[in-house]
């Protein structure tokens, strides 16, 4: 395992050993099994390997550890005060839309502006578990109304793919299959209103119809910096901030 994650750092095992205040030697004897590391020493290379911390309990448990990180489920009582300051985060963004979102995209709270972009979504895509990836690309949620679909499509697979090559997860892999085997939107790699002055340089905007007015927004994603607990660590609060004044205007005219 200790190998698999360095390779994909693409590190050789002198370099990870000057991170880690270790020795190339010993490096290769951990890999090769000659070499039992200390609990210490696992977290140690997991951090310079930056693995997420799921994997970290998988790296302890292969070299006879018990598990450093707990994995607290989101309604348990001692993550009450996590969820009312998420909650009053995603308020806060109103009239934005925000949303909060675990490792293979299920929602687990939204506000109100969320709410405002689904209309005309099929009754199925939001029916709990509501899933982020395949409401936005199913052919029922909200792809036909996203007027830069071929862009943001890709944009959100290549994010994915991503994440199932640091985070390894069934899970995610098997949504990501079945939201990238929806049909491709027709046209070139550029969408219509590429020629738009307003268009963005410095980010891909989210282009949506929304009652007949197209809004555009920019997305950003915020998780925690130093987690300690594996549902925390999985986390993500996207926010939609908009890219253009009228933007702005529209979305404060519903909730002022």
């Amino acid at each position: 395992m200790l190998r698999g994650w360095r390779e994909q750092r693409r590190l050789s095992q002198l370099e990870l050993a000057l991170r880690a205040d270790s020795s190339a030697r010993h490096i290769s004897f951990i890999e090769n099994g000659r070499s039992r590391p200390s609990e210490e020493m696992v977290l140690r290379l997991a951090e310079h390997l930056d693995v997420p911390v799921r994997e970290r309990n998988a790296l302890l448990l292969a070299a006879g550890y018990a598990p450093h990180y707990a994995q607290t489920p989101l309604d348990d009582p001692a993550m009450n005060s996590l969820r009312e300051q998420m909650e009053r985060l995603l308020r806060a963004y109103e009239p934005y839309p925000a949303l909060m979102v675990d490792a293979t995209y299920t929602v687990l709270a939204a506000n109100r502006g969320i709410e405002m972009l689904l209309d005309g979504v099929a009754g199925h895509l939001l029916a709990p578990p509501v899933n982020a990836m395949r409401l936005t690309l199913h052919p029922e949620g909200l792809a036909p109304r996203i007027r830069n679909l071929a862009q943001w499509r890709g944009h959100l697979l290549e994010q994915m793919e991503r994440q199932i090559a640091l985070l390894r997860n069934d899970g995610l892999r098997a949504l990501y299959e079945e939201v990238a085997a929806h049909p491709v939107p027709s046209g070139g790699p550029m969408p219509e209103d590429a020629g738009d002055p307003r268009a963005l340089p410095f980010a891909l905007p989210l282009r949506i119809e929304v009652a007949g007015t197209v809004l555009s927004f920019i997305s950003t994603i915020a998780t925690f910096n130093t987690p300690m607990d594996v549902t925390v660590s999985e986390l993500a609060i996207e926010t939609f901030l908009p890219a253009d004044p009228e933007t702005a205007t529209y979305l404060q005219s519903l909730m002022p």
